[in-house]
């Protein structure tokens, strides 16, 4: 049985025992608490439908997730709301689903759109695609968690060095640093990510439930720790020069000229 959800920026598809959840604000996609609460949303009800076994995220548009808009209006930029922890707590529901997720991740996932890929068990991408943890090339302490997430799965120094240079890596790489799975063609992306995600609804539901909630231990309470030192961090930097020549360079596509203060 199909069940199809509409909300202005989510959709969510229910085939069987997988549900796809699908980011349709194109072509970027980019992080909002409209967006994030919108995700919650289908996520928490999903978790409490017995039908969906196995959850896909997956995006309309270029991008997977391009993070936040900081050129234009998002945080930081003038007359903005400059307070983040009310996004990233948010964020933290999504780490609480009991359902294992695979993100179906075609195109750019950056910033805050690699801590929302990091969200799920597994990711599926293409040669295409490009993820960068691009912070502090913006000036900023990283976000959405990936102080935890990254390292939990690249390992400390290659996160690190992810962080500290805020380089683009494609999905090949991604996928032969364990970043992600597997690094298919571009048209096969969102197929191989449901095809994964029917694999796994295949298996017993309340012994995937234990054995993920065995393997993820504490992250959710890990994550959740995470963004509230994030977002008190980002907040001082919003105030800095730095940041804004770091929003500056971004826009006018050049490399930035810090200062450190």
């Amino acid at each position: 049985m199909k069940q199809k959800i509409e909300s202005a920026d989510v959709h969510v598809a229910l085939d069987g025992h997988v549900a796809v959840v699908e980011m349709r604000r194109p072509p970027h996609n980019f992080l909002d608490f409209g967006m994030i609460s919108g995700l919650v949303d289908a996520f928490e009800r999903l978790d409490a439908d017995p039908r969906c076994r196995a959850i896909v995220l997956a995006a309309q548009g270029r991008s997977f997730c391009a993070g936040g808009d900081f050129a234009s209006g998002g945080p930081g930029a003038p007359g903005a709301d400059n307070s983040v922890a009310p996004l990233y707590a948010h964020a933290v529901r999504l780490f609480r689903t009991g359902k294992p997720v695979v993100a179906a991740v075609q195109g750019p996932a950056i910033g805050g759109g690699l801590g929302l890929a990091l969200v799920a068990d597994f990711r599926i991408t293409c040669p295409e695609a490009r993820f960068s943890a691009n912070f502090n090339r913006l000036g900023l302490h990283p976000g959405f968690g990936l102080s935890v997430t990254l390292p939990r799965l690249v390992g400390a120094q290659r996160a690190a060095l992810l962080l500290y240079t805020g380089r683009r890596i494609d999905g090949d790489e991604a996928a032969a640093i364990g970043l992600a799975e597997e690094s298919v063609r571009l048209g096969a992306v969102r197929e191989r990510a449901i095809a994964l995600a029917e694999e796994i609804a295949i298996s017993a539901p309340i012994a995937v439930a234990s054995t993920r909630k065995t393997l993820r231990g504490r992250l959710a309470d890990e994550v959740q720790a995470a963004t509230e030192h994030e977002a008190a961090e980002q907040q001082l930097h919003f105030a800095t020069d730095d940041f804004r020549e770091g929003v500056a360079a971004m826009a006018e596509r050049r490399a930035p000229d810090f200062k450190g203060r």
